[in-house]
């Protein structure tokens, strides 16, 4: 376990430093800025082994492997890695986001997107992204996971884009391996072309000509 420990530290300190060299993206909040931060550090990795060695020593094994655990844990979350031992229980998700104020329904698209229909533009922000992924959090792992909030009584084209957020990441960035899904029927490059040529300005469908 000491070993396995250590092995997690080397890794710690090596991820915590090419975290911190990388480039840091623009955020456009403080809490954005916050789910940035790279949680494998060097003090973090201190902290973890230091307390791994004195529960070793005392024999504490739970406090042993809970340092493990948080160390793999915080390791998985810079690699951007949803934990395997969390899986999101997507009935289960389904059904808790269907109960939030605001909206009409919730699909899993697929095994990482779940689309949110809500009655309202003053549902469709990443307010309510934050929502439903606090809502989603004591069920598994939200990291992966990507709301999609829609508008269903949008009336022009840009009311009806989706705002996307994976739960755990800045906006516009994904997990591991996980690809951007255009949820729009119409994307937005399309839609913009479309609006261009028929002389719109506000982003509707309905033809200037009326």
């Amino acid at each position: 376990m000491v070993r396995r420990v250590v092995e997690l530290a080397g890794l710690g300190v090596i991820w915590g430093f090419l975290a911190g060299c990388g480039p840091t993206p623009n955020t456009t909040s403080a809490q954005e800025a916050r789910r940035d931060q790279p949680r494998t550090t060097p003090l973090s990795v201190a902290r973890h082994v230091a307390g791994a060695r004195i529960a070793a020593i005392s024999g504490n094994q739970k406090a042993l492997q809970g340092h493990v655990d948080a160390m793999s844990k915080d390791i998985l979350r810079d690699a951007r890695i949803p934990d395997p031992a969390r899986p999101m229980p997507h009935e289960v998700a389904r059904t808790r986001i269907a109960q939030i104020n605001g909206v009409r329904s919730a699909t899993w698209v697929d095994h990482d997107n779940v689309l949110v229909l809500v009655g309202g533009a003053e549902y469709r922000n990443m307010a309510m992204v934050d929502r439903i992924c606090g809502t989603l959090a004591p069920l598994g792992d939200t990291l992966g996971v990507v709301v999609n909030v829609q508008d269903v009584t949008a009336t022009t084209s840009a009311g009806a884009d989706a705002v996307s957020r994976d739960c755990e990441l800045p906006a516009g960035q994904r997990a591991f391996l996980q690809p951007h899904r255009q949820i729009e029927a119409l994307d937005p490059a399309t839609r913009r072309a479309f609006d261009a040529q028929q002389g719109h300005r506000d982003g509707s469908f309905e033809s200037s000509n009326q």
